[in-house]
């Protein structure tokens, strides 16, 4: 018989059949399990890498090794930093010995699938990072973000990554979450530009991308994170689908499950959402990934490990993440929870990507050739990103951009002002020294001589002492100005401890992060003694700049009160120091805008912008009933004239945008500033007649670009049938007639309203 699967000219998927025929059952099973943690699979002497029993067991009992996740995973949790991990140097080596034992113990030779995270950059040892997903959706500009994970795919790709695990789904509803900051955004649209480009980025360099979390994650009920999302749906379709659907048709080859329930049901064992949705109606053909233990999870219903791999399986995972379940499918097929064919399916999905991946010509690394190296100098999509996400939200008396002359001191004070890792986020690997700039050393290396510049932390994140408060308030009353570096840390790197899917474990006194994974908040208020520093700074009357560098939009009333400037920064990444320093010292005009509304008190929640028209949001008689700062505000140092805005036309009949044609809406924007500066027209419509209870307003369009002092350019916004279609009182995707109120903004200002009808 021959063997076909070794014949390169055949499709990938004819030979991944012909292979499949040739499994036992315990292969295929083998194939679908992602068991191990790869950090375990070697311990590393010297420069050298020495395969661990955790390895080599499981290719023993499987007789071959479907997935490895994270080999180069370096963190606390993983136990790798630059003395025990993969360093740039070892990359082949240590990938070569991995892949040469599977295949070399394979009865076919099949290689192993490599996958690693990359929710934000890829976390490995001189991992190209970025800022994290909430900066990435206040830059408002995805094409920056596509070219910036080109470079993560690039490093991934030259490391024989075969699956990044991107977070690009999920749809901040509730900032309490610990993961907010793994959210683009509050609203579905700018998500889903978003998360096309960071898989279109990706997936140009030949990673497969795995987009998580699916589905509806940001709705957990609290702000807890993998509680239940108890929505119909109706808002599942119209808030968190749509970055799905758009990520889907953008070509990514893997989702990954989310944690959650929705209406009861666990996202890992809907067939409803992984077979219905995903497949029959998006389309999609790739892998479905677990999350860390999900699957395990669904003993809640089963009672038993063998019935939930069953049920996840059945339901539509097809490769685990370190769960038990879906190491028992052998047992479950042995006592008829599930048939072998349907274990089939999912082990051809494998196999069929490791010959789509070029794994069995092509399975090692040349270990002659030097890995190429990805530096933040000869790549600045980082750092572009950084400077495009600072939101400046108040600058009274045009306190800034600072102008030094007469300025002899600046007191920095506070926690983020000189630690890099709190501007990383989580999923963050150790860094050398000079792989980040903190803002304290970006300003002193901007400023030089120019002017003297004297710190103090006045406290930590989680805590500190009123001692340490008074020594910083007394070198600032020393200075001319101040600016203050406060906000919060999903940084590991401090004591944290870890649950078995890798998230933070709350121990009282243990931790010094107030964000990330399992770092869930009651309330939104600074943590530790943050307030008490800023208000003892505040009153000293001095000209003060307040930057918030977060994970998570805080309730910081009393801050944007008594500040004179404001500048809210989501964790900017490795090169955020720098950027907030060009911006403080005008270097870089600022042009960041909200992607996520920012409450006054967790008592307003929800504070989204796109509330439903049939209630009035936030009406308390005991509190404000507007957001602190709500979804796309933003300053920056220069001015714009919007002029000549115009419609192509303001009929349309719907068959007229079922035949592709759509609302154009154009106008003229001039900078009449000094300063260069980025306008961000952002086109918001309301349904005014429709089946269902539509939004106060909705994002549906928007556009960035530069302006140079003087510089005039064309903006064009357009709305199609898909922008004005509605999920309609029968559960039919489609557009009605009727008007809808269009609505220009921009820095949180209404610049042009206008309408446009759809008829019969």
């Amino acid at each position: 018989m021959t063997e076909k699967f070794r014949d390169a000219s055949l499709l990938a998927s004819t030979r991944a059949k012909d292979l499949l025929s040739r499994l036992t059952l315990l292969e295929k099973v083998g194939q679908i399990n992602q068991k191990l943690y790869g950090f375990q699979a070697y311990e590393r002497k010297d420069d050298d890498f020495i395969l661990t029993h955790h390895l080599t067991d499981e290719v023993y009992y499987y007789g071959g090794l479907g997935t490895l996740y994270g080999l180069y995973r370096a963190d606390p949790w993983a136990n790798k930093d630059f003395k025990t991990g993969i360093t740039t140097e070892g990359v082949a080596k240590a990938y070569n010995k991995v892949q040469a034992y599977v295949i070399s113990h394979s009865r076919f030779g099949i290689p192993a699938l490599m996958s690693t995270e990359c929710p934000h950059g890829h976390q490995a040892l001189d991992g190209y990072l970025l800022p994290v997903n909430l900066a990435m959706g206040a830059t408002f500009n995805p094409s920056l973000v596509e070219d910036a994970y080109k470079v993560c795919g690039a490093q991934m790709k030259s490391m024989g990554v075969n699956l990044g695990l991107i977070s690009a789904l999920d749809v901040l509803r509730d900032p309490r979450w610990g993961r907010s900051e793994e959210c683009y955004s509050e609203d579905p649209y700018l998500s889903s530009r978003m998360a096309e480009s960071a898989v279109l980025g990706c997936q140009s360099q030949g990673v497969t991308a795995v987009i998580k979390h699916f589905c509806a994650q940001g709705e957990g009920t609290g702000g807890i994170n993998a509680s239940a999302a108890r929505i119909g749906e109706r808002e599942l379709r119209e808030i968190h689908l749509p970055s799905t659907q758009a990520a889907i048709a953008a070509g990514a080859g893997g989702v990954m499950a989310a944690y959650n329930e929705i209406d009861g049901v666990p996202c890992h064992g809907s067939s409803h959402l992984l077979k219905d949705i995903l497949r029959d109606e998006f389309g999609f053909k790739g892998v479905v990934m677990a999350d860390g233990v999900a699957i395990d999870r669904l003993n809640a219903l089963t009672g038993d490990f063998a019935k939930s791999g069953a049920l996840a399986l059945r339901s539509g995972i097809t490769m685990s993440l370190w769960d038990v379940g879906f190491s028992k499918l052998k047992e479950a097929v042995e006592k008829g929870y599930i048939t072998e064919a349907e274990i089939d399916v999912a082990a051809l999905e494998i196999l069929t990507l490791k010959f789509a991946q070029g794994l069995f010509e092509h399975p090692f690394l040349d270990e002659a050739t030097c890995l190429p190296t990805y530096t933040y100098t000869e790549y600045e999509e980082s750092l572009n990103l950084s400077r495009e996400s600072v939101v400046l939200l108040k600058n009274e008396n045009t306190l800034l951009p600072l102008q030094l002359e007469g300025v002899q001191s600046i007191a920095v004070i506070g926690p983020n002002a000189d630690e890099v890792y709190h501007q990383l986020g989580d999923y963050t690997p150790p860094i050398k020294e000079d792989q980040g700039i903190s803002f304290l050393s970006g300003l002193q290396s901007l400023v030089g001589d120019q002017v003297s510049i004297h710190y103090h932390k006045g406290s930590n994140i989680m805590d500190g002492t009123l001692e340490e408060v008074e020594e910083a308030v007394a070198l600032a009353t020393t200075c001319d100005l101040v600016i203050l570096a406060l906000g919060g840390s999903s940084s590991r790197f401090k004591g944290a401890k870890f649950d078995t899917n890798g998230a933070a474990i709350l121990e009282e006194g243990s931790l010094q992060m107030d964000c990330g994974e399992g770092v869930d908040c009651a309330h939104l208020e600074l943590s530790g003694l943050q307030n008490i520093l800023a208000e003892r700074i505040f009153a000293l009357h001095k000209p003060t700049v307040s930057i918030i560098i977060a994970g998570r939009p805080y309730a910081i009333s009393s801050i944007a009160k008594r500040t004179d400037a404001l500048l809210y920064s989501f964790y900017p990444g490795p090169m955020g120091g720098q950027a907030l320093a060009e911006i403080v010292l005008g270097k870089v005009c600022p042009s960041g805008r909200l992607p996520v509304s920012i409450p006054c008190s967790a008592a307003q929640l929800p504070v989204y912008y796109n509330f439903k028209t049939s209630y009035t949001p936030m009406i308390y008689h005991n509190e404000k009933s507007k957001p602190l700062y709500t979804f796309g505000d933003g300053l920056d140092y220069t001015t714009y004239d919007y002029k000549h805005i115009a419609l192509c036309t303001d009929v349309l009949s719907k068959e007229a945008l079922l035949q592709g044609n759509g609302f154009t809406l154009t106008m003229d924007i001039t900078n009449t500033g000094t300063v260069s500066g980025s306008p961000v027209p952002l086109l918001f419509i309301k349904d005014q007649e429709a089946s269902t209870m539509r939004r106060e307003k909705e994002l549906k369009a928007f556009a960035k670009s530069s302006l140079a002092p003087n510089e005039t350019k064309t903006f064009t916004l357009t709305l199609n049938l898909e922008d004005l279609s509605i999920w309609n009182s029968n559960m039919q995707f489609t557009v009605e007639a009727g008007t809808f109120t269009l609505m220009l903004e921009d820095k949180g200002i209404r610049i042009w309203t206008g309408a446009v009808e759809v008829t019969n």
